[in-house]
């Protein structure tokens, strides 16, 4: 049986690729399990340092396999194949300690935008569109609104949630939806030149970060300070962070870099 998701580890990065381009790779039970896997897979490595997700064909992902999508006769009314286990794949990839970047190879819908969301970063060629378009069949964007909701901005996320309309790359940007668009014969420059910046951090301080990003905001600025301060003094006394300090004084690549991969230039 030919694999929905292909997997391949180099240089310090793990490509995890929707490879089900006849259906326009969309979400049924069997991509989500192996994607789930593939996950797994590239968390338990401890080569592996970055996460890239894309797709094979022209779409990214469309959305939820609507053919698997009818309960089964013997099912409760409110269950759904593909919604028993989404959710799941979408936080492994928003908890994922490992940053995760969305290389988008084209367009994607509904629930596929809610992979994107839940990636640290998320690069589409300029000429991808966009839609939510679960309204227009008489459903909702529920649980990729987790994700999708802490990304974009409220006005915009009601706009296009409420009209299911497409729109490019260019707005999705502006939005909050990806990171950047860009030229489709830049995407995989841009996707590298990221990789590349977050392979020189520290794993755990990538980490820890990730968490920061999330956190911080919704702390009372005292506490903040405060558990900053702590959370501060511990890293500069770790032994990641001396390892990070003895390697800048030393002006030699840190020892959590790949060998077999060349470190992108420094941007302190």
């Amino acid at each position: 049986m030919t694999a929905l998701v292909g997997y391949q580890a180099r240089g310090g990065v793990a490509t995890v690729t929707l490879d089900s381009p006849a259906n326009r790779n969309a979400l049924s039970v069997r991509l989500l399990g192996e994607l789930e896997r593939a996950l797994d897979r590239a968390l338990a490595d401890e080569g592996v340092r970055v996460i890239v997700l894309t797709g094979a064909g022209p779409v990214f992902c469309s959305g939820a396999d609507l053919k698997e999508q009818a309960p089964a006769p013997d099912a409760r009314p409110h269950d759904a194949p593909v919604t028993a286990s989404f959710p799941g794949v979408m936080s492994l990839i928003w908890d994922s300690p490992k940053p995760v970047i969305c290389r988008l190879n084209g367009t994607a819908r509904a629930g596929g935008l809610g992979l994107v969301a839940a990636c640290d970063f998320a690069i589409a060629p300029d000429s991808a569109t966009f839609a939510f378009s679960e309204v227009r069949l008489g459903v909702v964007p529920a649980m990729i609104s987790v994700t999708v909701l802490r990304r974009v901005e409220p006005r915009a996320a009601a706009e296009y949630f409420l009209t299911g309309e497409v729109f490019g790359a260019a707005r999705a940007a502006e939005i909050g939806l990806l990171t950047r668009a860009v030229p489709a014969g830049d995407l995989d420059a841009t996707v590298e030149h990221y990789a590349g910046m977050l392979l020189r951090g520290g794993p755990e301080a990538l980490a820890i970060t990730k968490q920061l990003v999330r956190t911080v905001p919704s702390l009372p600025v005292e506490e903040g300070m405060r558990r900053m301060a702590e959370l501060s003094a511990q890293r500069f006394t770790s032994p990641e962070g001396q390892e990070g300090i003895r390697a800048f004084m030393e002006k030699r690549p840190a020892s959590w870099i790949p060998r077999d991969e060349p470190a992108a230039p420094s941007q302190t």
